[in-house]
């Protein structure tokens, strides 16, 4: 189950059934959970709290300490939920004193050379692609997926269910349940399929499809669209997520449609 060549500090805890394989290195206040598998060549620094029935492949670096000047020896965590996938050369930093911890929730995939800075809080079903770069303290709501070479700015928030186009530079908050990409981030529709997998019944796209068709197709600014959404589509706990979600944000929802670009 554990290799001989796998280098283990006494202070670090282990669940049953955990495999690791040889040249990993795991340091002291470290937590792993029941049957959780570590390959080869992986490096898990103190602060680290691994769920139970993860995978890490080789060159993974968990819990290294944030690449941030204002980090100054803290004490903080860096938390991978349960049945999460984390992939090659995958590196997440631990938090700093903003929020004391960078978290992965359930069910999550993160692919090879993807990197997850200090302070984000990544929530359950996520997938992150191939070599996406998330700076720190951004927040990544469920089910949603960032496709490859993506890069997405410090603070920035994506809301549930969203599809990021390959490559994008990710700069302003995405809303709930689009599709977005281009650059600067732009809207480009309602993430259809993927509310369809899980379980959106059509009246609930058509809905969202009504509201971000006001928001961001028909030329209005953020706030007239939001008071035009208001006045013309019936409240639901859905509708109201979204405008939530546009009102709250500090840094500025992404770009509505532009067709010329």
């Amino acid at each position: 189950m554990i290799s001989n060549l796998t280098q283990i500090d006494t202070k670090a805890k282990l669940g049953s059934n955990v495999k690791i394989g040889p040249f990993t290195t795991i340091h002291d206040n470290v937590e792993i959970g029941d049957g959780t598998e570590i390959a080869s060549n992986v490096t898990i620094y103190p602060g680290a709290r691994i769920g139970k029935n993860c995978r890490i492949f080789p060159n993974a670096v968990i819990s290294a300490i944030p690449q941030d000047l204002k980090f100054h020896g803290e004490e903080t965590l860096a938390i991978i939920g349960d049945n999460t996938t984390i992939r090659e050369c995958v590196t997440i930093n631990r938090g700093t004193a903003d929020k004391f911890k960078t978290q992965v929730g359930n069910n999550c995939l993160i692919m090879a050379y993807s990197h997850l800075a200090h302070d984000c809080i990544v929530g359950n079903n996520v997938i992150i692609a191939n070599g996406v770069q998330i700076a720190g303290h951004v927040e990544i709501d469920n089910y949603a997926r960032i496709s490859g070479l993506s890069a997405v700015h410090q603070f920035v928030k994506i809301g549930k269910n969203v599809m990021i186009e390959g490559g994008s530079m990710v700069t302003k908050d995405v809303p709930h349940y689009v599709i977005a990409g281009r650059y600067p981030i732009s809207y480009e529709g309602v993430n259809s399929i993927g509310l369809k997998r899980n379980g959106f019944t059509q009246e609930q796209i058509n809905t969202i499809q009504d509201i971000y068709r006001i928001i961001f197709v028909h030329n209005n600014n953020v706030s007239k669209g939001i008071t035009q959404v208001e006045d013309t589509i019936s409240q639901s706990a859905l509708r109201d997520e979204i405008l939530d979600f546009i009102k709250t944000s500090e840094r500025g929802v992404m770009k509505g449609f532009n067709k010329g670009k």
